[in-house]
This record gives structure tokens, sequence and C-alpha cells, in this order.
């Protein structure tokens, strides 16, 4: 005789989805990363597409899956609000190397790594958030969501010094323009890993 659990599935599956979702945009961000650090930081954009095309697709199987499953390992309006928040990871970082490259030669005495690396390492613990959630252990969601905290607030403090050089007076208006305009675009990205450590928080919160 079929259990309940075998005719109407576990909801497991979305756990592999989140983790696909959150890998994409991991690697996302370290493309970047990688890109900034590179002596031309040349931009290849087919990375941060393919990224976001992936990170689309899963989205669309979670979207699939909350309409052909029964059973769900949490509440569908806090699984479709992770999906949410981690497909606007890539898409946000996308947003960055397009404009990038339509403004390479304007950039080049412009280091954008240490901001690049520090999305990075946002983006790394909001995978290691999403592979610890089937866990529901709410001492290393809380340490993990500590973490991310510091990195925001991190950044924020550069955010802080940038504004200081951009109203130096040493600065042509181009150079206060695009200085503003991409770091802004950095820091939104780690805005976005910031909301999705927030959703994944309060899930656990919900859940533990």
């Amino acid at each position: 005789m079929f259990s309940l659990q075998t005719i109407f599935g576990s909801g497991q599956q979305f756990y592999a989805l989140l983790d696909e979702a959150a890998d994409a945009a991991h690697e996302s961000a370290k493309a970047l990363h990688v890109m900034m650090k590179a002596a031309d930081r040349q931009p290849a954009l087919d990375s941060f597409k393919l990224a976001r095309l992936r990170e689309r697709a899963t989205a669309d199987k979670i979207g699939q899956a909350l309409v052909d499953s029964f059973i769900t390992p949490f509440e569908r309006e806090d699984i479709e609000a992770l999906g949410s928040a981690l497909y606007k990871i890539p898409k946000q970082i996308e947003k960055f190397a397009d404009r990038y490259s339509l403004a390479t030669e304007h950039l080049a005495h412009i280091d954008f790594a240490p901001r690049a690396a520090m999305l990075e390492q946002a983006a790394g613990v909001v995978k290691d958030m999403v592979h610890e959630l089937p866990k529901m252990n709410l001492d290393k969601m809380t340490a993990l969501n500590e973490k991310l905290r510091s990195i925001e607030n991190e950044a924020d403090r550069l955010m802080l010094e940038l504004y200081r050089d951009i109203y130096s007076g040493r600065l042509d208006n181009l150079q206060m323009f695009l200085l503003k305009e991409f770091f802004e675009i950095l820091e939104k990205a780690i805005d976005r890993c910031r909301e999705a450590g927030v959703v994944i928080y309060q899930i656990v919160l919900k859940n533990s």
C-alpha cells in the first residue's frame, strides 16, 4: 500500500532547486570578482547572461513545482519569496556587467575588485544559508545571518568613503557620475544578498 508521501511527494525537491538557484547567484558574483581582478578587465558578458538564465530557469522550475506539489517543506509563500530574492542577485550583477561593457575605457582607473570580493563573500554566505536550510538549525543560521550582516555593514562603510571621494573636488563630472553609478549597483547587489538572507532567516525562525 502506498503512503501519502509516495503519492504526493515529500517536497524535498524544493531544497535541491533552491540550492541550484543559490549556486547560480554565487557563480555570477564569483565571475564578476574574477573579471574585476583581471589585468584587462574585459567583460565576458556570456557568463553573466548564462548565470541569470540558469537562475530564471530554476525559478520557473520552482513555480511549476509549487503548482504540481501537494506537499512543501515550508510555506509556499516563503518558497516563492526566496526564489524571487535569489533570482534578483545575478540579475543585478548582470546589470553591472552590461553597463561596464559600455564604459570600460572610462573605468580603467577605478578599482572595483574589493567591492566585488565583498559581493562574492555575501553570495557565498547566502549559498551556505540555503544549503543549511533543510536542517532548520536556528543557531547555525543566526551565525550565518550575522556574518552576512557584517558584510553589508562593511559595504555601507566603504560607500561612505566613496562619497567622500566623489565630493572631494578632485574628480571631473564624468568620473563622479561613473563612480556613483557603478558602486551603487554593486551595493544594491550586496543588498539583494542581504534580502535573500533575511528571507531564509525568517523561514528558519518560523519552522525551527
